[in-house]
C-alpha cells in the first residue's frame, strides 16, 4: 500500500488536454516515425517488443499525464518501431483501476494515441476462463463485453469535441479481427470467440460470481481493457482485443487462484503470442502497402 501511495502523490492531477499536448510534444521529439496501429501489451505479451526493429522507449514516467503502473508483469513503457515495414507503437503494460487511478487517468493513453494519429488499436489482456471447454493458455478473440466495473470512463465533463454518448453496438473492428484471426490460423494458436466480462478487482471472484456471469453469456472475465475499449470508441479508433486464458475462473477448477499463477501462465504463452502476432503485422503491413 505504501508504495501505491507514493504513485499517486506523485502526481494526483486529472489528465487535461494540456497533458494530452505535452504528451505529443514529447512522443514527436524522440521518434519520426507516425504509427497508425498500437497494441497495449497485456500479462504474457510483453516479448512483442522484440519484433521491433530500431525502438525508441519511453518510460510512463516520461510522458505527462500516463499512469504508471504497479502491477507484476506490466512494465510501464511505450515502444516506438517498425515491423514489417509499418510504424507501430507498443504499450508494454497498463495502470488498473484497482490500483487507486481514476478512469480519466487509467484511459489517457488511448486518448494520447487518437492524438497522435493512431488509428487502429489492438488490446490484449489475462483473463480468466469461464468457457467450460476453455484451457489454459487458449486464446480469446473480443466478439463483445460486458461492463460490470461500477463505473463508465465518459461520465463526467465532456472531452473536447468528443462526444459522450457513443454507440458500442459494434465495439470490436472486424477487419482488425479477421487479420487475426487468418494469423492464428497460420500459426496453429487455439483462438476463440468470445464475450470478456470486466469487474474492478482486484480480488478473484466467487464461484457464485461466476456462475452468475456465465448465464450473462461471458466466456471469460478480467479486470481491464472495456474502459479502453470505450475511449477508442469515441476517439473513432477501429479496436480488436485478445484475451489470454491464463486460469481457469473460480469454481471451474479444484486449484486456489493466485496471482503468481497468472503471471506463469502468461510467461508460458510469451512465444506462440509473438510468433502470432507478428504474422498478424505482416498481414497488417500486407493491406496498407
Amino acid at each position: 500500500m505504501r508504495k501505491l501511495a507514493a504513485h499517486q502523490s506523485a502526481d494526483p492531477a486529472e489528465p487535461t488536454p494540456a497533458h494530452l499536448e505535452a504528451a505529443l510534444r514529447r512522443l514527436r521529439r524522440r521518434s519520426p516515425l507516425q504509427p497508425r496501429l498500437a497494441i497495449v501489451l497485456g500479462s504474457g505479451f510483453g516479448g512483442l517488443t522484440g519484433l521491433l526493429a530500431q525502438p525508441v522507449t519511453l518510460s510512463y514516467a516520461q510522458l505527462p499525464g500516463f499512469p504508471r503502473p504497479t502491477v507484476p508483469g506490466h512494465g510501464g513503457r511505450l515502444c516506438i518501431g517498425t515491423c514489417h515495414g509499418v510504424p507501430v507503437a507498443l504499450l508494454q503494460g497498463r495502470a488498473h483501476f484497482y490500483e487507486g487511478h481514476s478512469w480519466a487517468r487509467i484511459t489517457f493513453p488511448v486518448r494520447v494515441l487518437a492524438a497522435w494519429g493512431v488509428r487502429d488499436l489492438v488490446l490484449t489482456n489475462a483473463a480468466g476462463g469461464i468457457r467450460r471447454s476453455f484451457r489454459p493458455g487458449d486464446f480469446m478473440l473480443l466478439r463483445d463485453h460486458i461492463n460490470l466495473m461500477g463505473d463508465n470512463p465518459l461520465r463526467g465533463p465532456e472531452w473536447p469535441g468528443l462526444t459522450r454518448f457513443v454507440d458500442l453496438t459494434r465495439a470490436y473492428d472486424p477487419t482488425l479481427a479477421r487479420g487475426l484471426v487468418h494469423a492464428a490460423r497460420a500459426r496453429r494458436v487455439r483462438l476463440h470467440r468470445g464475450v470478456y466480462l470486466a469487474v474492478s478487482g482486484p480480488s478473484f471472484e466467487t464461484p457464485a460470481e461466476i456462475r452468475a456471469f456465465a448465464r450473462l453469456g461471458a466466456d471469460a472475465v478480467g479486470m481491464s481493457t472495456v474502459p479502453e475499449v470505450i475511449v477508442a470508441r469515441q476517439c473513432g479508433l477501429r479496436v480488436a482485443a485478445v484475451s489470454c486464458i491464463t486460469n481457469l475462473a473460480a469454481g471451474r477448477n479444484r486449484n486456489p487462484l493466485s496471482h503468481q499463477e497468472i503471471l506463469d501462465q502468461a510467461d508460458r504463452i510469451t512465444r506462440t503470442a509473438v510468433a502470432w502476432f507478428s504474422e498478424f503485422l505482416r498481414w497488417y503491413a500486407a493491406r496498407h502497402e
